[in-house]
């Protein structure tokens, strides 16, 4: 899905609440501090948009992700005082682990609410980079309510992850970068959230090369920018749903949606499975290990790859990914990609039997991966059993020969 913006004239810039000066400032702020991450060439997805496509490496990030940028700049900026009282956090993973280590390394004492069900890698990571971690509410929402009461408790200052002017211009310098870095670059793609990091890259990338397109890219599930857009204001989605809990934002700031609605040209969306097609082909063509939030700007490529004007830069935004959540993801992408296949068979109860058909998808080349087994139902004859198979295929024509194949060597198959 499409939904166009209008972006405005560059003379039109000076109004929005972050400007090039800005992000030039935090690029200075965060030097010595942020790396400069890679740009990788994909052969892959070159191929696929007919132009050169460029990776943005920022799953490389310190702390795996662009968030520290915003939260240093933001820290950085506090006065003495603010600095005395520390900072509060809410996140279920890269904005706590951003804001742990900006305070760390600035000497600020930070708390960082976390959702009970965060994920245990990122909450130690969060531990380690210097945070004190409370595990606090079951979605983002109630921690953040928790963050923000202890913010009014203790007066410590709240660090948002995406609606203040100076987290908008540290994520901009990312564009910075990437314009240095891939100066032929015409399309610019970005996973979006709540919009700090394609507000950001927006100002630094439009206020220098207003030719260069932008455009954001949302999970179906949690798409707040399009209802937004439309309404001329930031609008919240009565739920969200996506894995790429790294973009599962239900509203957008109203500092990033102030920008985004201006210099933005498109914000697409995608879905889950070809968020998952996007985490595999990243994981196996780039070798790089991103998230399925980081992963959102490969999967509108590939979504709709001739849409794009080359050459393009796709943001890979973050790579903290929770390993259960990884080995999930990269079995829904296989599926997505043909490459995967569940049947269910009946067979006859019979000695013998399921090692003449393992047999068979064995000459098949079909990698066997999970085997089941039912006896009792009522579905079924007296001599009958039903068995449920999970394959790893070649791709979706291998998947055709197989089910095929099982129906010529006699076999009933039923999915």
């Amino acid at each position: 899905m499409v939904t166009s913006a209008t972006p405005s004239t560059p003379s039109a810039h000076h109004e929005l609440p972050v400007s090039l000066d800005d992000v030039r400032h935090a690029h200075k702020t965060l030097a010595g501090v942020a790396r400069t991450t890679a740009v990788e060439g994909s052969r892959h997805l070159s191929s696929l948009v007919g132009s050169p496509v460029h990776l943005k490496c920022e799953n490389l990030q310190r702390t795996g992700s662009f968030k520290l940028r915003g939260a240093y700049v933001r820290i950085a900026g506090l006065s003495p005082e603010e600095r005395r009282r520390g900072v509060v956090a809410a996140s279920a993973g890269n904005h706590a682990q951003g804001v742990a280590l900006a305070a760390s390394l600035l000497g600020v004492t930070s708390t960082v609410f976390m959702p009970v069900g965060a994920p245990l890698p990122k909450v130690a990571a969060t531990r380690e980079y210097g945070a004190r971690v409370r595990m606090h509410g079951q979605v983002v929402d109630e921690t953040l309510e928790a963050a923000k009461e202890y913010a009014h408790a203790t007066g410590a200052v709240f660090i948002h992850p995406f609606d203040h002017p100076h987290v908008v211009a540290g994520q901009g310098t990312l564009g910075l970068e990437l314009l240095e870095q891939c100066p032929e670059v015409r399309t610019v793609v970005v996973g979006v959230g709540g919009g700090g990091l394609l507000a950001g890259m927006a100002v630094a990338i439009k206020s220098l090369r207003p030719d260069v397109r932008v455009i954001g890219v949302q999970a179906e599930g949690s798409a707040a920018y399009p209802p937004s857009l439309r309404a001329g204001r930031p609008v919240a989605l009565e739920s969200v749903s996506t894995m790429a809990d790294g973009i599962k934002v239900g509203k957008p700031g109203q500092v990033p949606f102030a920008i985004v609605r201006t210099l933005v040209d498109d914000i697409r969306t995608v879905s889950e499975d070809a968020l998952s097609r996007a985490l595999l082909l990243c994981l196996e063509r780039a070798k790089l290990v991103v998230e399925p939030a980081g992963a959102s700007s490969v999967a509108a490529l590939l979504s709709a790859p001739h849409s794009f004007e080359g050459p393009v830069a796709a943001v890979l935004s973050g790579g903290n990914v929770d390993p259960l959540v990884l080995q999930r993801t990269l079995r829904h992408g296989m599926a997505a990609a043909g490459r995967y296949l569940s049947l269910r068979l009946r067979l006859s109860d019979r000695p013998g039997a399921l090692a003449a058909l393992l047999g068979e998808l064995s000459v098949m080349d079909a990698n066997v991966l999970d085997v089941g087994h039912v006896r009792t139902d009522p579905r079924l004859g007296l001599d009958e059993v039903e068995v449920e198979l999970h394959m790893e295929t070649k791709g979706p024509e291998h998947c055709v020969e197989v089910a095929s194949g099982l129906r010529a060597a006699g076999y009933t198959v039923m999915s």
